[in-house]
């Protein structure tokens, strides 16, 4: 569902903390105070007045009922079912939230308990929120297209490669590229019918953000893939693809973000290798068989890898 500002909001499966903390950086000063408020005790939130609420966070009802759209619920009364929703959805697994950050006390069960659930939320949480019909828009571009560019630098340029290899797999040209003057002069060869990817966690990495910049101005269709939906990497892209993921203090640039990340980046493989499916499958064997020989004893699947000709 689109709100008045154009910002979409899936009230069925998505979570409203999700979307809250995804926006919170584009929200007004006072408008991030309700935000706080919010995401301190939602379950609380949900039963409260917006009177309530305003006074909390020292503002006023007009900013809490501002803050309802500029998240994407139409008004209180909206945010309040979307709040319930979501503690009922989540009641479940309750249990198991072992708290968002890692403290310096923490013993190292403690700290694998915590990495472990902090980025299966995240596959969670993006899964939830990913705009299927704007991914189905990504795959069909990237299916056609004559050569994809990636951009990616820091934790981000792992991801890249990832996409970069899967891509090369089932035989579609693609590069991938972290180093911000390569980057650059390979976007600015790019022309209609060729797709550039940024990716960055924080939709703020200025090398991510140029690269995509020149690459639309050469034609070619940009997609971001970012945290946050309204951060400086959207205004030159195309499309957009969100993750959600929570980066705490121990864990800037960790698992959680790379592994929501990479959650789209299989979505996207699996949405393209479809198109392609018979080249796709006939490519992921060769490419398979190609290094067959550096790896020591029977294939995974039980079948027998092929003898080289001739022995």
């Amino acid at each position: 569902m689109a709100s008045e500002n154009g910002v979409a909001m899936d009230t069925g499966e998505a979570s409203p903390l999700v979307r809250i903390r995804s926006l919170f950086p584009g929200l007004a000063r006072a408008e991030q105070r309700v935000a706080q408020v919010v995401l301190a005790d939602p379950a609380t939130v949900a039963h409260r007045s917006i009177t309530e609420v305003a006074e909390q966070a020292g503002t006023s009802e007009t900013t809490v009922t501002r803050f309802c759209k500029a998240i994407g619920v139409g008004g209180y009364p909206d945010l309040r079912i979307a709040l319930a929703a979501d503690t009922a959805r989540t009641a479940a697994r309750a249990d198991r939230d072992l708290g968002s950050d890692i403290g310096p006390g923490d013993d190292l069960r403690a700290v694998v308990n915590k990495v472990a659930f902090s980025d299966a939320r995240a596959v969670e949480e993006t899964a939830d929120q990913i705009d299927v019909a704007e991914l189905e828009r990504v795959v069909e571009a990237m299916a056609i297209a004559r050569r994809v560019d990636v951009y990616g630098v820091g934790a981000s340029a792992f991801v890249a490669m990832d996409l970069q290899q899967k891509l090369h797999r089932i035989g579609r040209t693609s590069f991938a590229w972290s180093d911000t003057h390569i980057a650059l002069t390979s976007a600015a060869v790019l022309t209609e019918g060729d797709v550039a990817v940024g990716i960055t966690h924080s939709g703020a990495t200025a090398d991510t953000v140029e690269a995509l910049r020149v690459a639309r101005s050469r034609g070619a269709i940009t997609v971001a893939l970012t945290n946050f939906p309204r951060s400086p990497v959207t205004e030159v892209a195309d499309y957009v693809l969100t993750t959600a993921a929570r980066e705490t203090t121990f864990r800037s640039g960790a698992t959680a973000s790379r592994i929501a990340q990479l959650t789209v980046i299989d979505c996207l493989f699996v949405g393209i290798a479809q198109r392609h499916h018979d080249s796709a499958t006939a490519a992921l064997e060769a490419t398979y068989e190609a290094v067959s020989g550096h790896r020591l004893g029977p294939r995974p699947d039980g079948r027998r890898r092929q003898r080289e000709s001739g022995k």
